[in-house]
């Protein structure tokens, strides 16, 4: 029985490589698309979707099972509020670790 593994997928080269070499070694791979962002802000344009399919193409020219993992509330609650308490303290937060 194959070792199963599930690869984040951006639908860049680097992930797209990793699953490709995996697969490839007998793994047994699923692509993960973590949604944690997608709101359009002023002067700033959320590409989610866009990021979503080609992750998702990725996944099907590989044939391999694709999952998308809905992580906003999490992590608006988690990172974002979290980073803007600290910088209103007066503090620089690293939020992406939390």
């Amino acid at each position: 029985m194959a070792k199963k593994v599930f690869v984040g997928l951006s639908g860049g080269v680097d992930s797209s490589v990793t699953a490709a070499l995996l697969k490839e070694q007998g793994y047994d791979v699923t692509g993960v698309y973590m949604k944690n962002w997608s709101k359009d802000l002023p002067g700033f344009a959320c590409p989610w979707k866009d990021d979503y399919q080609d992750a998702k193409r990725v996944a099907v020219q590989l044939g391999i099972p694709f999952k998308l993992y809905d992580f906003e509330t999490e992590y608006q609650h988690k990172v974002v509020d979290y980073m803007i308490a600290e910088y209103k303290a007066g503090r620089t937060p690293n939020p992406d670790i939390m």
